[in-house]
């Protein structure tokens, strides 16, 4: 085989050249072009914010970036000549949080990216949102639940029913907790052209961050994320067992390197990087993602060779660009040779007409959706709290909770709760729903619509239903109080307790005093809640539910769970603010 050698870093673009290196004999080289984007997350249209469409060139010149339609453009003219090109993800294509796409199951990200022509994508946390059911039924083959074009399957912007991705999604880490069995395929191949028409494989093992099934949002307790690196490992000899000597791995894990711009490497850190140092030499090439940075690096392999590992950025800003050059008769990539860049995806260029046509026909719709009355209310539903930390919003989303959890029955629960104005993070209390018309299409006095609910309350989290202990319960109120900061939760309408201020911290509230369901809680007694996947893993600043037990996860998540409470309960009253008593 032909061992890789030493490179050369020539520029801030880290472009590879074997200066000095030692000649190749015989047939050229076959070229092969990776075109990888990540972290997409829907973001379908430009945006013009730093966060989500700029970026900022080494010299301090930002650029206005993003866009599906720019992307389709610079991918069509990356392409241009290229023999050899193939268009892959590294995963988090959707689940994100433009509204024309969230509230359609993220079917409008599918049909850009297939319009983009991505082959295939690595399984990032989110897309595992939902479940991997979801992901395989519906999202790579397009099998419908509920009522077509209303609660699944939409009608594209060609006029026909969703019929899934043309790509697939992969990840060789995440198995079924109970088989061990991977859940997707771990790995693929794709065949490119030498010269007299031969065909050489190239390998792709696909790889997701091993938090993923205690992620906030992909939170699947029947799921297991195996180790990275020895995972790697395994699938790389399997593919070299096969014939296959050239190998990318497409991992869903991050890093960063401070300061550097999108095509520098300065310090690299993180876990992408620590994963770069440790695979095994066999891997040619790193493409990565999750952190929502943009690096473009040479990591050492554990040979001392270096290989180029890049992340480029989210949200459609940037697309990396690898070059690989692959020996036609040992069908090894010759390392040496290798370049990588980032592209920014600027807008100085005519954006794709099809694709600003997908764009639009889903923003058109979206405006539609948001539109839609789904209930009415009798009065001011707002996260105002009273002098006590309550709420009426706060309340409803609680008894939400309740509901949802209450559908199934290893869902049911005992209580919910939610975290109003928490400690740390952000609360799921996106906005206030006032009784008066606002200014939205759709609106009237005492209608909610669709776009207002959908603000109003989620940011996309599962609602789990844990095992907990009384004491545990009791310790999540204290913890409403510390350094000085009073960060309430809200509690569902079968509870009700009362506090003390003027105790000391940690003791303001007395276990007899707190009601759930009529009784007192029992501090030694199993309790069944209800709450959100990023209060109970102590995202919020409630330490208190660390080691919860027996873990459910309630379908759907919280923004469809909402719509779906008001759909069954349409008339919505304001709740006393009688649950909390100081």
């Amino acid at each position: 085989m032909v061992r890789r050698t030493a490179v050369t870093l020539l520029t801030a673009g880290a472009v590879l050249a074997g200066i000095g290196g030692t000649a190749v004999a015989g047939p050229a080289p076959v070229d092969v072009q990776l075109l990888a984007i990540t972290d997409f997350h829907g973001y379908l249209r430009p945006y013009d914010d730093a966060a989500n469409g700029q970026v900022k060139l080494p010299d301090g010149t930002v650029l206005k970036v993003g866009g599906a339609a720019y992307n389709a453009a610079h991918l069509k003219r990356l392409r241009a000549g290229k023999r050899n090109s193939i268009t892959f993800s590294a995963g988090d294509n959707f689940s994100g949080w433009p509204f024309e796409v969230d509230a359609f199951q993220d079917e409008p990200t599918i049909e850009v990216l297939n319009a983009l022509g991505v082959r295939f994508s690595a399984t990032g946390n989110h897309e595992l949102d939902v479940s991997p059911r979801f992901l395989k039924d519906h999202m790579m083959r397009g099998r419908c639940s509920g009522e077509v074009d209303v609660d699944s399957c939409f009608t594209d912007s060609t006029g026909r029913r969703f019929k899934g991705a043309d790509f697939s999604f992969l990840s060789a880490n995440i198995v079924d907790a109970r088989t061990g069995r991977p859940i997707l395929k771990p790995y693929n191949v794709e065949w490119v052209r030498g010269n007299g028409g031969r065909r050489i494989p190239v390998g792709f093992i696909n790889l997701t961050v091993t938090d993923t099934p205690v992620g906030s949002t992909s939170y699947q307790p029947g799921l297991k994320a195996l180790p990275l690196v020895e995972t790697a490992a395994k699938y790389a000899a399997e593919l070299r067992r096969k014939g296959v000597k050239a190998i990318v791995a497409n991992v869903h894990e991050g890093g960063q390197a401070d300061g550097a711009g999108f095509n520098g490497c300065n310090k690299p850190s993180g876990p992408v990087i620590d994963f770069a140092r440790a695979a095994t030499p066999d891997i040619d090439a790193i493409v990565t993602g999750h952190w929502h940075a943009g690096f473009n690096c040479q990591v050492p392999d554990p040979a001392g060779h270096p290989r180029p590992v890049v992340e480029g950025l989210n949200h459609g800003r940037l697309i990396s660009e690898l070059g690989l050059k692959i020996d036609p008769r040992s069908g090894e990539v010759l390392r040496e040779r290798t370049t990588a860049v980032n592209h920014p995806v600027t807008r100085d260029i005519a954006p794709a007409p099809a694709v600003a046509g997908i764009v639009d026909y889903w923003r058109a719709r979206g405006d539609r959706r948001a539109a839609e009355p789904v209930a009415r209310q009798t009065g001011d539903l707002t996260r105002t709290p009273d002098a006590h930390g309550e709420s009426t919003l706060g309340d409803l989303a609680a008894d939400v909770q309740l509901w949802t959890a209450g559908r199934t029955r290893a869902g049911r629960a005992d209580l919910a709760l939610v975290a109003t104005r928490p400690r740390k993070g952000s609360t799921p209390l996106g906005r206030d729903l006032p009784f008066a018309k606002g200014t939205a299409p759709g609106d009237a006095d005492g209608t909610i619509t669709f776009g207002e609910a959908w603000s109003a309350y989620g940011y996309g989290n599962p609602v789990l239903t844990v095992t907990v202990t009384g004491e545990q319960i009791h310790q999540a109120l204290e913890q409403q109080w510390q350094g000085g900061r009073f960060a309430p939760l809200a509690v569902s309408a079968n509870v009700r307790y009362r506090y003390d201020a003027a105790r000391p911290e940690g003791d303001r509230v007395d276990p007899k005093d707190v009601l759930v369901g009529g009784r007192p809680l029992d501090l030694g007694r199993d309790y069944r809640l209800a709450a959100l996947a990023y209060t109970l893993i102590g995202a919020d600043g409630y330490p208190a539910f660390a080691g919860f037990r027996q873990a459910y996860r309630n379908q759907p998540a919280d923004h469809e769970a909402f719509i779906a409470y008001l759909k069954a309960h349409p008339t919505i009253a304001p709740a006393p603010l009688d649950r909390v008593i100081g």
